[in-house]
């Protein structure tokens, strides 16, 4: 289908959005009036910049406080109408939407706006104008779907339609299945728009907190599956309202909503785009830094050792257990602190992962390679990290380990047997695309977002994993755009005896984050513990958490630079992070 995006989703000038939205590959565009009162150009030079870039005007909005008024006031509003129609004639656009009175004046009266609305169609008809009539979910007397089609089939009139807004339509808790029952020529435009479930004002919710499809928790899928099924032909309209949208840059924003509409099609079964490669494990993760001393003494005392050396690059792979680390010394740049830049996912078929992420404008990245080294491909996060598609040692795939030459090495270790998961801190205005991101390209669920209490805000977190819980990622962002741009990083590594693991940690000299003794003492009156099993979590600074499934415990090293470690050990079905206790740890961090 077609696809559309209003200017007011988008930051800039009209001029870069609709730029943005050409570059990202959209059909058209619905164009909000205040973005057209604010250009310098005039309706006609917008008209011939949309035509030169591709770009049709697919709606013009909004018209407010039309229907069902008292005469006087009916007969301004169409000296108005009158106006904006003659201007979108100049403009090019032929459907313009009309929102549902929120006016004190309106009445409650569905005879009087039908009637009303009628003739606002017979004097859009003598300009070639559709009117596309919309319930706003806190219209005085019109606020559900169901309700402003009975008034647009009472006015009868073949210029007079609905324009379906998922967010509306789905934040009132109405049934989308009632779509179906509204013929398909009759539905004039579909906006659509996802969010977050919130216990808000419906108002306030949706000017600043809606999303990009698969962003947040309605089920817009399904809302556009029952349009279609009416028989709507028109475009996938996104209007989104975001506070953070209309602060980044238009382009990216632009790419990531394009995104969200392809897997809303995926999802709706109108595309079959090719289909998601689920991750099956982590086969590595890539730190760089220009200087190795900083991290390596902590690599060693977790047990870690340098097995070998690639053949062409200056990197070294470090390896205990299945868990893996690449230290890259290559990093173009003088910074010292080491941070993880790369993530190598194992892949059931990663030349299909590859074809998944390009068709979800993911590009492949370039990558330098000499002749015999193993093909890699791999696709940029938002954030920048890189993600590679694996296939380790499996028969009929390269393996990348075969690039590197084994280093002489005395086998150690604390008892890791594999990386748990990998966090990695977002910015602040990519958090939505991230989590998009990771489910559409990498195939991973979205678990809940939740808030976990930093000593300077609230910090945002949104894991996302594999249905094994073999890949688990969680995404974070800080409590506003103004947090350090070095973000915070870290990977956690699986032991089946955590005490044994830390005490070896230590004796080899790790340095491990401090607890507060106030933690242990809380811990003691939330559970109760095996006869001296408190003394050592409080000795060795383990932190503790269970559930309905099972149990929890965690430590975590040092900070370097923003990068840090955890070690964790999951008893019986415990399927979480530990976020009771990341206030305790951010705290510590900041001391």
């Amino acid at each position: 289908m077609r696809t559309s995006i209003a200017t007011v989703s988008l930051s800039g000038p009209l001029t870069e959005k609709l730029t943005a939205a050409a570059r990202a590959g959209f059909d058209g565009v619905e164009i909000f009036e205040n973005d057209l009162i604010g250009s310098p150009l005039t309706p006609e030079e917008i008209r011939e910049r949309t035509a030169d870039l591709g770009l049709t005007i697919d709606l013009y909005q909004p018209m407010r406080d039309i229907e069902a008024v008292p005469e006087g006031e009916f007969a301004r509003n169409l000296r108005r109408a009158e106006h904006k129609f003659r201007l979108m004639r100049r403009l090019g656009a032929d459907t313009v939407l009309v929102c549902s009175s929120v006016s004190p004046q309106a009445h409650d009266d569905d005879a009087l706006a039908a009637e009303q609305l009628r003739r606002l169609a017979d004097l859009a008809q003598e300009f070639d104008i559709r009117i596309a009539y919309e319930a706003l979910a806190w219209g005085r007397h019109v606020s559900t779907y169901d309700h402003a089609w009975r008034i647009v089939e009472a006015a009868d009139h073949p210029a007079l339609g609905v324009c379906l807004d998922s967010f509306h339509i789905l934040a009132r808790g109405s049934d989308p299945a009632g779509i179906e029952d509204i013929p398909g020529d009759k539905i004039f435009f579909l906006q659509l728009a996802d969010a977050p479930l919130m216990a808000l004002d419906v108002l306030q919710w949706s000017r600043h907190y809606r999303c990009f499809p698969g962003q947040g928790d309605l089920d817009v899928a399904g809302l556009v599956g029952a349009a279609v099924r009416a028989g709507y032909e028109g475009p996938l309209s996104l209007e989104v309202f975001n506070d953070v949208f209309r602060q980044a840059e238009a382009g990216r924003t632009a790419v990531d909503a394009q995104r969200s509409l392809a897997l809303l099609q995926e999802s709706a079964g109108l595309t079959t785009p090719p289909a998601p490669v689920v991750p099956t494990g982590f086969a590595f993760v890539e730190i760089a830094t220009a200087d190795t001393a900083r991290i390596t003494p902590l690599l060693t005392a977790l047990g870690f050792s340098r097995t070998a050396r690639h053949s062409g690059k200056p990197v070294d792979l470090w390896e205990q257990g299945a868990a893996r680390i690449l230290l890259n010394t290559d990093t173009g740049s003088h910074r010292p602190d080491p941070s993880l830049t790369a993530i190598g996912l194992e892949n059931p078929d990663p030349a299909a992962a590859s074809s998944r992420a390009e068709s979800l404008l993911a590009p492949v990245l370039p990558r330098r390679r000499a002749p015999l080294d193993a093909p890699l491909d791999a696709v940029a996060a938002p954030d920048g990290t890189e993600f590679f598609f694996c296939a380790t040692g499996r028969p009929g795939h390269p393996s990348w380990t075969g690039d590197f030459t084994p280093a002489a090495h005395t086998p150690g270790g604390i008892g890791v047997t594999r990386i748990d998961h990998v966090a990695l801190t977002q910015p602040w205005h990519q958090f939505d695309e991230a989590a998009l991101f990771h489910r559409s390209v990498l195939g991973l669920q979205p678990h809940a977002s939740i808030d976990l209490a930093d000593p300077y805000g609230l910090l945002r977190s949104r894991a996302a994993s594999n249905p094994e819980g073999t890949v688990r990622i969680a995404l974070g962002v800080g409590a506003s755009p103004t947090d350090d741009p070095a973000r915070p990083q870290h990977v956690a590594l699986v032991t089946d005896d955590l005490v044994t693991a830390v005490r070896r940690a230590r004796a080899a000299g790790a340095r491990l984050l401090p607890v507060p003794a106030n933690y242990y003492d809380d811990l003691a009156a939330r559970h109760e513990f095996a006869p001296g099993e408190l003394e050592t979590y409080r000795e060795l600074g383990i932190l503790y958490d269970r559930d309905e499934k099972g149990e929890f415990r965690h430590c975590y090293s040092a900070t370097i630079g923003s990068l840090f470690f955890e070690l964790v050990e999951r008893m019986g079905g415990y399927d979480g992070y530990g976020a009771q206790n990341a206030p305790v740890r951010l705290a510590a961090q900041r001391t």
